[in-house]
């Protein structure tokens, strides 16, 4: 150590992305690193979100990028602003991975895998003394110990500092559960309840829907949502229609929005453009060049390609006196409704929202009701959409703990 300082003991809890960035900053100011996990391997979560194509960051300008972080945008600055997305490509290449930007300008792995990240990151850990404890999930906390359950056996670990990762709610199977929420609740933290993010909704679909079109893609949308304070944001892609709702990107990308009008008022709602490369004129030119000599459905077919669980959805919000002009069905083929009652259960989601409070903590994290206690990650009261930003956060709060933690020891 230098300056003559001790090597003092860490404990982090939790071997997700941002308890293991965390357990790499302290040990690399020389401090005797503890890594305790619930689970028998590390980074479940972040191994299973692999294996479709894993998707590390963004590669969107700065200013836009720290926006999708909504009103905690300002809060986590000072964790993004110092690991960004390029400090994190940096840190991804040093471990020997190379990285691409796809068309959506979402960055990934050039294998497409998170396991060789993985497995070269925990060989550095390893290599650096860094020691793990699988099988030890947190049952108690006090300032300098915490308390696990290792196979029905108690195990007390005490340090001179901790750092909690432990996830949110979402995929409890892989190790985030929310159990710890109690556990900070009786040490006098302020928590906000864990909520689904970037998830689906539940809807009341007309018996036909449910029965005709469950499964069914619907792509070549643009769906809008209206804040409270007028602004209206919208955005193109596709999602699913569910026999109880709606699931997939487009609809996760409203997630917030949608969850947050349901918190107020018990019901949201979405607007949907069938047609969203096209204008209201276009549309009307079209329907009015050719006469129907068919049914209303091959007649949409034909002159918009407008058919199956998009027919469905025009039929499910409008009466058909409601479009019988070109002008009226251009309309509402722009304006389709949809209203939703309730997220999709947290452990079948993406991300969680809620969780430790921005004024729970200072600002290197450090718990105001328990001094020498960090928090990192998604157990920190933020949510983002998919695209590399819930990662992105995750990263960059393990690495502003670990500079807490440094800086608390130091003192």
């Amino acid at each position: 150590m230098s300056g003559g300082q001790m090597q003092k003991t860490v404990i982090i809890v939790g071997a997700g992305p941002a308890g293991l960035m965390a357990a790499e900053g302290i040990c690399a100011a020389g401090h005797q690193v503890h890594v305790y996990d619930a689970k028998p391997s590390a980074c479940r979560k972040f191994l299973l979100a692999g294996v479709g194509g894993m998707n590390i960051t963004h590669s969107e300008a700065y200013p836009e990028f720290i926006q999708r972080y909504y009103d905690k945008a300002d809060w986590l600055d000072s964790a993004i602003s110092q690991f960004d997305a390029n400090a994190l490509c940096d840190w991804i290449h040093d471990l020997g991975i190379e990285t691409f930007v796809g068309t959506s300008g979402r960055v990934f792995p050039k294998e497409m895998k998170a396991a060789p990240l993985l497995r070269n990151w925990l060989k550095r850990l390893r290599e650096s003394g860094v020691e793990f404890h699988m099988r030890h999930k947190m049952i108690a906390l006090e300032n300098n110990q915490a308390a696990f359950d290792h196979g029905g056996e108690q195990v007390i670990a005490k340090a001179d500092a901790i750092v909690l990762a432990m996830g949110g709610a979402s995929w409890p199977k892989l190790g985030s559960d929310g159990a710890w929420l109690p556990v900070l609740q009786d040490n006098g933290v302020t928590v906000a309840p864990l909520q689904s993010a970037n998830c689906g909704f539940y809807s009341e679909w007309s018996e036909h829907l449910q029965t005709k079109f469950a499964g069914s893609p619907l792509k070549d949308v643009s769906f809008s949502f209206t804040l409270s304070d007028g602004k209206v944001v919208s955005k193109k892609g596709e999602c699913i229609v569910t026999k109880d709702g709606m699931e997939g990107s487009l609809i996760y990308a409203f997630s917030k929005y949608i969850r947050d009008d349901i918190n107020a008022s018990g019901s949201a709602g979405i607007m949907m453009d069938f047609l969203p490369l096209q204008s209201e004129e276009q549309i009307i030119k079209k329907l009015r060049n050719t006469k129907p000599k068919e049914s209303f459905s091959k007649y949409l077919k034909r002159t918009l390609g407008i058919s199956g669980v998009k027919t469905a959805l025009l039929y499910e919000t409008y009466e058909k006196s409601q479009y019988q002009t070109p002008e009226t069905l251009a309309r509402c083929l722009k304006s389709v409704p949809a209203s939703f009652y309730k997220t999709k259960p947290i452990e079948e989601v993406i991300s969680s929202a809620g969780g430790v409070c921005e004024n729970a903590v200072n600002e290197k994290l450090m718990l105001n009701a328990i001094p020498s206690v960090f928090c990192a990650g998604e157990m920190l009261d933020w949510e983002a959409p998919t695209g590399g930003y819930l990662l992105t956060a995750c990263f960059a709060t393990g690495h502003l703990a670990a500079q807490g933690v440094n800086d608390w020891l130091a003192s």
